[in-house]
């Protein structure tokens, strides 16, 4: 376990996102999430009456259809079980989506196009992680060379610790990006 052991404690709600990548036999990508919710007791709703352990309060699903660019090509959002029965009547609204691209600024724009009442509030979470799937997915497939190596583009550069333009790492392996200082390493001997 990496965490640390934690205090006694009883279950209350389970939330479990799962994000895989695909390559379609077309050359586009699809990028899928599947979210479900479920509590650890006994769980009183308006519509669905008094729901049992483990039973399902959310099961969301959305495909994002990109090309290489990260432009978003196709949705598909299925909402197969919701609180309330008027939940999977903004599916279509996902639509919307199609011809935004994955990157700087992008969630503002989804959330102007699908936030609030023109969606839904779990599958606008969805959408970062998927972002971040579609990266990790398409990007090394088309960029990683069999050495590890990979051009690095402005939208990692300083996007975490390890790809801060003033650390070894970018000294290292992209030294025409590296902005800090040049430090002297000195050669240890045994005189």
């Amino acid at each position: 376990m990496a965490l640390s052991k934690p205090n006694k404690r009883k279950p209350i709600h389970y939330r479990n996102i799962q994000c895989n990548g695909y390559l379609r036999e077309d050359g586009l990508w699809d990028i899928e999430a599947h979210l479900t919710d479920d509590k650890g007791y006994p769980f009183p709703t308006l519509q669905r009456g008094v729901l049992q352990p483990g039973e399902l309060v959310h099961e969301l699903w959305l495909r994002l259809t990109l090309d290489n660019h990260l432009v978003i090509q196709d949705v598909e959002a299925s909402m197969p079980i919701t609180p309330f029965s008027i939940c999977s009547q903004i599916e279509d609204n996902y639509k919307r989506l199609i011809g935004l691209q994955i990157g700087r600024g992008w969630m503002q724009k989804a959330k102007d196009l699908v936030g609030g009442v023109e969606g839904c509030s779990h599958l606008i979470e969805l959408l970062r992680p998927m972002a971040t799937t579609a990266i990790q997915t398409i990007y090394p497939y088309l960029n990683f060379s069999d050495d590890g190596r990979f051009p690095i583009s402005n939208n990692v550069l300083n996007s975490c610790h390890s790809f801060s333009d003033t650390n070894e790492i970018i000294q290292q392996f992209w030294p025409e990006k590296y902005r800090g200082q040049a430090v002297e390493v000195k050669e240890v001997t045994d005189e």
